[in-house]
């Protein structure tokens, strides 16, 4: 079986969201407190709001019309990216839940980091991107300045969060 002879559904982007919407729905309620919804949104500027779910919105909706590739070295190196990132977010999730008092997980980068190792996998994503399922040219420089995007102001209100701790 080529790649090409891959159901689309199978070659489509947003399966690779699939394991972190697992992953956020089952532990993030065991996450500390500061993390908690009622916490995490309380007293946050409008405009950080607005732009991280605009953000947010868009970079997780991208990929169900991205159609998936394995061939070029650029789709090589996203793989590799999309799962190193995920098994760094997961293990800055795990630290987080396990270990909330150590000194990493109390400090700006420990605490910042379930927001911005999230760059990592977004830009695997991207690079592994081949095409849109439709005739609009895709070029992975979009969705990798959407996901930094996004990092850079889910981190910006990660970190308003820490400096309440």
């Amino acid at each position: 079986m080529t790649w090409k002879s891959v159901p689309n559904f199978l070659a489509n982007g947003f399966l690779l969201l699939i394991p972190v919407f697992l992953w956020n729905v089952v532990l993030a309620t065991r996450l500390p407190e500061p993390y908690q919804v009622n916490n995490f949104w309380h007293n946050i500027p409008r405009w950080i709001g607005i732009t991280e779910n605009i953000f947010r919105g868009v970079v997780f909706f991208l990929p169900l019309f991205l159609k998936l590739g394995f061939k070029t070295p650029q789709q090589k190196l996203g793989w590799s990216l999309y799962l190193l990132g995920l098994g760094i977010y997961f293990a800055s999730w795990l630290l987080q839940i396990y270990f909330p008092a150590s000194s990493w997980s109390r400090s700006a980068a420990g605490f910042l980091a379930p927001a911005y190792t999230s760059v990592i996998w977004l830009f695997g994503i991207g690079l592994i991107g081949k095409e849109f399922f439709f005739k609009i040219p895709y070029h992975y420089s979009v969705y990798l300045s959407l996901a930094a995007g996004f990092g850079l102001v889910h981190s910006l209100h990660a970190y308003l969060i820490y400096l309440r701790i």
